[in-house]
């Protein structure tokens, strides 16, 4: 009980004068600056020694005189709040934080902030970024680059670093039948290294398909093993049907008449003259016997 003397009031109590110390070093309050924590007062000597932060900055005591800026566990006096690079002040403005430093939004951007694969100028916040594997681009930047007509969420192509619209790409790279110019989307056939579609591939002549049937080409043009018999191989002597050596077909010539292999016999005895002898009487051809037995 304080029944007489002198007393102090704090922290909405009574104290006697002597009772009235910090709750670490017991020194006298009474009159003097006191800092309250966990209920406790304490001095402001003993507060800051064993309570205040350690500047990030300067490495030292941030005192109950000074302004305590913090940023994740992490503390600085007003004035060391600083950008890393400029050295400008960031009190009050936005900052970013890089392997424990901090800087201004500017100095942020010119070191750390992701760039435009196009233009290259950094992606500000709130900014839309179009991203593809590793590459990225501002909504504006994400163009075709024959058209440069924006590709937004519509089908696009990459090529060798580039971005096409797919009928840019079609346009430039896409497979084009040798006839009738256009693109081969599935299938196909190749023919002398260009592409024909395999409706488009047919007979010069009489137009029947070709794909997966027996042909041949003269002046590069493709035929039929018909038409192109009938149009340019040469006739048999015996049976006056085209020879066309298609499908490993034999054939003999002698002077200015050609035979199939099959048809080169004696016109007598019909024995084959393949490989043989013979001799030649008019328009016939017959193996020697043959040939004595008419003369005789």
């Amino acid at each position: 009980l304080i029944f007489s003397g002198e007393y102090t009031k704090a922290m909405s109590k009574d104290w006697h004068i002597g009772h009235f110390s910090c709750w670490q070093c017991d020194e006298s309050l009474t009159g003097q600056r006191y800092v309250l924590r966990d209920e406790h007062p304490y001095c402001v000597k003993c507060y800051e020694m064993n309570f205040a932060n350690t500047c990030d900055e300067c490495n030292k005591l941030i005192g109950i005189d000074s302004k305590d800026l913090s940023y994740k566990e992490r503390h600085w006096h007003e004035a060391c709040f600083l950008c890393f690079k400029c050295r400008v002040s960031l009190v009050d403005k936005q900052f970013g934080s890089k392997a424990e430093k901090i800087y201004c939004g500017p100095c942020y951007d010119a070191q750390f902030a992701t760039r435009c694969d196009a233009c290259g100028e950094v992606f500000r916040a709130g900014t839309k970024k179009m991203e593809y594997k590793s590459r990225q681009w501002h909504e504006k930047c994400f163009c075709c680059c024959t058209c440069k007509t924006p590709i937004g969420t519509k089908s696009f192509i990459p090529r060798e670093q580039e971005i096409y619209c797919t009928a840019c790409y079609e346009d430039k790279f896409a497979t084009r039948c040798i006839k009738c110019s256009k693109i081969i989307t599935t299938g196909g056939v190749t023919y002398k290294s260009e592409p024909w579609h395999r409706e488009c591939f047919t007979c010069t002549h009489c137009n029947t398909l070709l794909a997966g049937q027996r042909f041949t080409s003269r002046d590069d043009k493709p035929y039929c093993a018909e038409c192109f018999g009938e149009l340019f191989a040469k006739r048999c002597t015996a049976c006056i049907k085209p020879i066309t050596g298609i499908g490993g077909t034999r054939f003999i010539s002698f002077e200015d008449r050609h035979w199939h292999n099959d048809c080169f016999v004696c016109a007598q005895c019909k024995s084959s003259l393949v490989g043989k002898g013979f001799i030649t009487d008019g328009a016939d051809i017959l193996c020697p016997d043959c040939a004595k037995q008419r003369l005789m």
